[in-house]
């Protein structure tokens, strides 16, 4: 037949679900056809072709939106696909919820030969990893290493010689964070050689997977991505007494590594990445890039690429022929939230002495098993894992960070995301250095002693802090570490009295609200409003009138050596101090430090 003497059938393409497709077919039949099918009734042979191929069209139409919707984060209905979109924008899924909270740790320490305290030599430090369970039977684990000889700990008399009343046990009190959770292993076998291989673990509540190792003792490590080639070792800190670090944190070069995968159901896949069979290190060795070798008598290039020291096009070593012993943390979201006091079990305790090999071990073995635990809040937590609408939200949230610091507000959030074993930081302030016209930023850190009160940095948690910025941020970005001036001051104020009102109760009342006030420390930076001081002062109960507040610069040896004028530095009205940008306040001791007078 002619092009021109074909027939044009019109097709709606809107139309794409069984009913709407079936209507357009008879449509077309009875226009198109009436000489070839006449009987379209419910038993004909006409009415099933039409009815077969209407469901075959809405089953095409359906599954083309279904891989379409999938396609884009917006639109991703199963949790797999949106989990796989958030891996694609850097997005880590956390697994199986865990709970956190903090449990009260008891032990008796034998006293000294007077009695007057406890024997310093035994006072333990209770290592990070002890375990503990609940009545629930619920499992904790220890997440900080805690020194019972912290002079915050309190200690009392737990017994005396009843011969002559001197003590001769002193019990200590601690407190210490825990997680939900328990350690288990599983063993996965790993045979022949394989590209990108993965391999799923059997145990299906695997929170945290803590180390891989295969049968010939090599340790495989987590990475964020399997071009990753650096990650950070925790080192115990010898210096730990005087500079409060647990741990140091060191830059390390790995080519054994693996990121984690976790499906819907929880279960967890280890990805490994495409090293070649029978290599045993992909990451090459300086000799090999930059020297030339003895006996070759010509030279390709004589300069060479610094990145190849540790570039990995192979994404690291695949295990094969050989056993991978995984350790991991498993935890229930039956049983991790609990009641107060329902911890009460020591599992497994791991402790460390100052010198072990001088103390007498019957008396380690007693402190050992002194040890004691209570929960004294309840530890609760949302223990549901989050569905694919939050889940999305989350990758959003992700999505803009790119895990890097851009950004002032970038470093600041980065120094309080390094983790409290490598040093804590109290307070942070990044700001771009007016002298410099590169892009130089002045990072001011402060932190606090054992009783909570503003100390400089010391330099293991700088360090520390370096090698964790370092990771970060951008290469054209310097950063200089430096200490914030630390200003005490003080307050005097005078209020006018009620009637007939308690002038002592008063004024124990108003310090005690000041006190409460700026209980918290301040941020560096921030201005202190005068104004408020007299609006917490009118709020306490029997107050008529606040006359006057004074703000004095503190100094001396408890304080720091920081002259600050206060008249200079407040703001034209009169409403509040100004405060540089390289300094914080602190009103240390807020008991002698505040002051009033009632007239």
């Amino acid at each position: 037949m002619p092009d021109d003497q074909k027939k044009i059938i019109p097709i709606n393409y809107t139309n794409r679900d069984y009913t709407t497709i079936r209507k357009d077919l008879m449509t077309i039949a009875e226009r198109l056809y009436p000489d070839t099918f006449q009987d379209f009734s419910e038993g004909s042979f006409g009415a099933m072709m039409l009815d077969a191929v209407a469901y075959v069209g809405d089953q095409l139409s359906f599954y083309l939106d279904y891989n379409v919707n999938e396609t884009f984060l917006d639109t991703a209905y199963q949790y797999n696909n949106v989990l796989r979109h958030g891996r694609i924008l850097g997005y880590k899924d956390t697994g199986i919820p865990s709970t956190y909270g903090k449990v009260a740790l008891f032990v008796l320490v034998p006293s000294t030969t007077t009695g007057l305290g406890p024997d310093t030599d035994y006072i333990p430090i209770l290592k990070r990893g002890t375990r503990f369970s609940s009545t629930t039977r619920g499992a904790f684990v220890l997440l900080e290493n805690i020194d019972f000889g912290d002079p915050e700990n309190v200690t009392l008399i737990a017994r005396v010689n009843e011969a002559n009343g001197s003590p001769t046990h002193y019990a200590i009190k601690a407190s210490g964070n825990v997680v939900s959770g328990f350690f288990s292993q599983e063993s996965i076998r790993a045979s022949s050689f394989q590209r990108y291989k993965r391999l799923a673990m059997k145990a299906s509540n695997v929170a945290e997977v803590l180390s891989v190792v295969d049968s010939s003792g090599n340790e495989y490590y987590e990475v964020d991505y399997l071009s990753q080639d650096i990650i950070f070792k925790e080192l115990s800190n010898s210096n730990y007494k005087n500079d409060n670090v647990p741990s140091i944190m060191k830059p390390y070069l790995v080519s054994r590594k693996f990121v984690v995968e976790r499906t819907n159901t929880g279960r967890v896949i280890l990805q490994f990445g495409s090293g070649k069979d029978g290599e045993t290190n992909v990451v090459a060795e300086p000799q090999s890039v930059a020297l030339d070798v003895f006996g070759k008598d010509y030279v390709s290039a004589t300069t060479f690429d610094p990145t190849k020291l540790t570039k990995n096009e192979n994404f690291g070593v695949v295990p094969y022929d050989t056993v991978l012993t995984i350790t991991y943390r498993g935890t229930s979201a039956v049983n991790s939230n609990t009641g107060v006091g329902t911890i009460n079990e020591v599992t497994a305790a791991k402790f460390e002495f100052a010198d072990e090999s001088s103390l007498s071990s019957a008396v380690m073995n007693d402190v050992i098993r002194s040890l004691e635990v209570n929960n004294e809040e309840p530890i609760i937590g949302n223990v549901t894992i989050p569905d694919s609408t939050e889940v999305k939200r989350r990758i959003y949230d992700t999505f803009p960070t790119q895990n890097r610091a851009v950004t002032q507000a970038d470093y600041e959030s980065l120094v309080y995301r390094m983790p409290a074993k490598y040093g804590s930081i109290k307070r942070v302030s990044a700001q771009k250095d007016p002298d410099s016209l590169k892009r130089n930023l002045n990072l001011y850190v402060i932190s606090e002693d054992s009783s909570h009160k503003l100390t400089a940095t010391n330099s293991t948690i700088k360090n520390n802090l370096k090698t964790w910025l370092n990771h970060y941020r951008m290469i054209n970005d310097t950063v200089d570490i430096l200490d914030p001036y630390i200003i005490n001051l003080g307050i005097q104020f005078i209020v006018k009295p009620q009637v007939n009102a308690n002038k002592y109760v008063i004024l124990d009342a108003c310090v005690n609200a000041l006190t409460m006030k700026y209980k918290t420390n301040f941020y560096i930076g921030e201005p202190l409003y005068i104004s408020d001081i007299y609006q917490e002062l009118k709020g306490v109960t029997g107050v008529l009138d606040v006359v006057k507040v004074k703000l004095v610069n503190k100094t001396g040896s408890s304080y720091s050596s920081v002259v600050f004028d206060i008249n200079k530095n407040l703001s034209s009205d009169g409403d509040h101090l100004v405060v540089p940008k390289n300094a914080i306040v602190e009103i240390k001791y807020p008991s002698i430090d505040i002051t009033g007078k009632i007239r």
